[in-house]
Order: C-alpha cells, then structure tokens, then sequence
C-alpha cells in the first residue's frame, strides 16, 4: 500500500510538471481572450500561478524525495568489528 501511495504520488507529481511546462506554450500570451476565461483569469498572472504554480511546487516534492532517497542510500550500516 506504501509504495503504491508512493508511485500514484509520482505519477500526480510529474503530471503537475508537464502541464506547468506545457502551459505557457498552450496559450496565447500575446492575446487575453485565449486565457480569459481560463481559472485565474483574465489576468495572465493569476492564469499562470493556477496552473503553474501546483507544477513548481509538485517539482519541489520531487527534488525532496530524490534527495531524501539518495540521503538514504548513502548510509551505510556501521558495523562493529572491533
């Protein structure tokens, strides 16, 4: 169940990411009428900071649990062999 929860949280993550990336590129930033009506409009910036702003935080989620896996990896058991 654990690593289930892990992999759905990835795969929500990484969704968040692409649709901030793509974003940008999916709109019109020269024209108001191609994002107005979006959630967060009609102003760009709130049209940007709804739909990217959960794919700059699902980026850092990501970092974190890279960094926190590798942190991980590294430590070694310390044996006693004196």
């Amino acid at each position: 169940m654990n690593l289930l929860l892990r992999v759905l949280s990835v795969v929500v993550a990484l969704f968040f990411v692409a649709r901030a990336v793509a974003e940008p590129f999916v709109i019109d930033v020269t024209d108001a009428s191609t994002y107005a009506n979006d959630w967060g409009g009609p102003s760009l910036a709130g049209v940007l900071a709804v739909h990217c702003g959960p794919g700059v935080l699902a980026a850092m989620f990501l970092y974190g649990s890279v960094v926190r896996w590798r942190n991980s990896r590294k430590r070694e058991p310390v044996s006693s062999d004196r």
